[in-house]
């Protein structure tokens, strides 16, 4: 069944976990190493196929908890028909349900014709509807965005958003294209999804990604609502990610790197595993590298700068720059809207060779998927791993982490608060009515009658005789005394949403003994949750 790792992970894993035949005199990434037969990812070429790549991470976690699922069911069925249930099940959530593939004319500014490629893959419908950004690459493949779906299908089951995956391309490079080419490509596409019925609110959910942002939303949301869906008083909830004026939500554009920051922070302050890397607990002493200065790296590394982390180095595509003594991500950003580039930026020198390899505490791969290898991982002086970016880590790669003792935050967890956050944008839409709006005023007249009751009951203990006692709320108080709007409430359920889920998989890490694999430990928590949907719903027309 599990095909990515060979025939002898599947035969063998599961039964050395539940026998404890692993020797427990071994380190825990040695003993995972026999226990999982890294030794045959070895074998696998440096650059695999991205959506085989994500079957074998998958594979991995689907090994250590069949077993477990396997006790778990409470049915009158045999040991055997147990197994096979389990089994079924873990083939159905492995591949992609359903992959799109169109091609279209459109006609560029000079008057020439273009055909243009594009791709929606849904990997899951355990849970409607399919969610999943659209990005606009040149690389983009029918294979990438099976990838990015099935991994969407587990990053949602990971933090508990009640979506299934999907992911979309499409073929071509933005930046050799007008806006005017760009919205006539964008639209056309939309129809295209449309006509297939590959997007909708109860049925797929767009979202941005690479090379998209608001504007393209805002043309997805006009175009469905204005054609298919005009008669649709949800429509606008057929994608997310949309500017405020067209029903998106405060928050939603820092919401990625925001979350990358939130879940940093629940490891980093874990002083359990910030003593297996022999690094103290907290934000003060440390170092990091952000590469990919796109919309997750800047949104990162502002939040880790406030927090007291300290940037050295951000690389790009045409060049990086490293400044021992900090990077002001301010001052970086302005120079980039002004220049097109970092490449040139005064406050730090251009740094010669792989930006990925300098000296830094955390290092944050917020580009292109594969950009960890085997090639590279052994120079990588990082402790700590933070992937903001989908699948930056190969599994040699990821081998090579945990036997030097590097501690991955897996991509599925930690660049989950876009996905969080275009959730609350979903509910706000289908709820026609944005976060706050019914008890903004309630709530600030309750703190202001809080405040005034026990002004009155400490003048009635005590007497008016030197004048009214002033009650003087703190600062903190201050700032909340209004109550709360929609950015504090978005900004408040992400963070609790980043926290819950890391909670869960240090539990799953703890409880399989899986030390610093908190990819496993992630892949765990999905395959349970995913698992539990299918085997309590039954199946359809089988």
């Amino acid at each position: 069944m599990y095909r990515y790792f060979g025939e002898l992970l599947t035969r063998s894993a599961g039964s050395a976990l539940a026998s404890g035949c692993v020797d427990s005199a071994l380190p825990v990434s040695s003993s995972l190493m026999r226990v999982r037969h890294y030794a045959d990812a070895a074998n696998q070429p440096d650059d695999p196929n991205f959506f085989r790549m994500v079957e074998g991470f998958f594979d991995r976690g689907a090994a250590i908890v069949e077993d477990k699922l396997v006790e778990d069911l409470k049915t009158r069925e045999t040991p055997e028909q147990k197994r096979n249930r389990v089994r079924g099940i873990l083939r159905i959530i492995k591949p992609c349900n359903h992959v799109l593939s169109v091609s279209f004319p459109i006609k560029r500014d000079n008057g020439e014709w273009e055909v243009v490629e594009g791709y929606r893959a849904q990997h899951s419908q355990h849970r409607t509807p399919c969610k999943g950004g659209i990005r606009y690459s040149t690389d983009v493949s029918v294979d990438e965005v099976k990838a990015l779906a099935s991994l969407m299908t587990y990053k949602c089951a990971v933090v508990d958003v009640p979506f299934g995956g999907a992911k979309a391309g499409v073929k071509i490079n933005p930046r050799n294209y007008s806006d005017n080419e760009l919205e006539k490509i964008t639209r056309r596409f939309t129809i295209e999804l449309a006509k297939k019925g590959f997007i909708g609110p109860g049925i797929d959910v767009p979202a941005p990604d690479m090379s998209t942002g608001e504007r393209e939303m805002s043309w997805i949301a006009d175009t469905y609502a204005n054609t298919i869906a005009h008669t649709d008083i949800n429509a606008h909830a057929c994608v997310t990610g949309k500017p405020i004026s067209q029903g998106g939500i405060h928050g939603r554009i820092s919401a990625t790197g925001r979350g990358v920051f939130h879940g940093i922070e629940n490891f980093i302050h874990e002083a359990s595993y910030m003593s297996m890397l022999g690094l103290n607990p907290g934000f003060q002493d440390k170092t990091f590298i952000v590469q990919g200065f796109g919309n997750v790296g800047l949104h990162s590394m502002r939040y880790l700068h406030r927090f007291g982390a300290k940037c050295v180095g951000v690389g790009e595509i045409d060049g990086s720059i490293y400044n021992p003594e900090g990077i002001d991500p301010k001052q970086l950003e302005d120079y980039k809207l002004q220049h097109g580039t970092i490449v040139g930026f005064p406050g730090a020198k251009p740094y010669e060779g792989s930006i990925l390899e300098a000296d830094c505490h955390i290092l944050i791969p917020a580009a292109g998927e594969k950009q960890l290898t085997r090639n590279n991982a052994p120079r990588i002086k990082a402790k700590i791993i933070a992937e903001g970016a989908n699948g930056p880590t190969t599994p040699d790669a990821d081998k090579i982490f945990l036997e030097n003792n590097v501690m991955v935050i897996p991509d599925m967890y930690l660049n989950a608060g876009g996905v969080t956050v275009s959730y609350f944008e979903w509910l706000k839409n289908l709820n026609h009515v944005s976060y706050g709006r019914l008890t903004f005023k309630y709530e600030r007249d309750s703190n202001y009658h809080l405040l005034m009751s026990v002004q009155e009951s400490l003048e009635r203990k005590f007497g008016k005789q030197g004048g009214p006692i002033p009650v003087v709320p703190t600062a903190d108080f201050q700032a909340r005394v209004a109550g709360a709007s929609e950015k504090d409430i978005v900004h408040s359920g992400l963070a609790y949403t980043m926290e819950r889920s890391a909670r869960q998989i240090m539990r799953t890490a703890s409880k399989y003994n899986l030390g610093l694999d908190l990819r496993t430990a992630a892949y765990v928590n999905a395959i349970e949750k995913v698992f539990k949907v299918y085997n309590e719903a039954g199946l359809t027309f089988t």
